[in-house]
């Protein structure tokens, strides 16, 4: 086996695997919809499609492609998708923000934790990514 010329990062392989993971689940929450509908909700993806699950299993299903896609794209260093990761994940974050603070008044320490803990994993990415060391790194596409 060969080794690549320029090898992604560690960080950018962890962030790809999220985005990896997240797709998996994601699709295997919106097979099981399709061929059991009442056996789940759609309420399963909520943490991850932020309002797009009401869309149904297709979108689930579209959902996975993305994420799968996403982190093919990490994993082989294009720069547009570094960017594309970025936007995702500040938009995560605006959206994640009334949710913590609904929780916070309502006096809601797990759904507060939940939320608070992804702001922090999408503060992360957004921070890790927009290092100059880590985007000297990525080709364009």
């Amino acid at each position: 086996m060969t080794v690549p010329a320029n090898p992604p990062p560690d960080g950018v392989r962890a962030i790809a695997g999220l985005f990896a993971v997240t797709g998996l689940y994601l699709g295997i929450v919106g097979a099981i919809m399709l061929i059991s509908p009442d056996r789940i909700s759609i309420l399963a993806g909520a943490f991850f499609m932020l309002g797009l699950e009401h869309y149904g299993p297709y979108m689930f299903l579209f959902m996975t492609v993305v994420g799968g896609a996403i982190a093919w794209g990490l994993l082989k260093l294009n720069n547009f998708v570094r960017y594309l990761v970025i936007v995702i994940s500040v938009a995560g974050i605006v959206l994640l923000v009334p949710f913590v603070s609904v929780a916070t008044a309502m006096v809601k320490p797990a759904a507060l934790a939940v939320g608070g803990f992804g702001i922090i994993v999408r503060v992360i990415v957004v921070w890790y990514l927009s290092r100059g060391d880590v985007g000297e790194q990525f080709k364009s596409p």
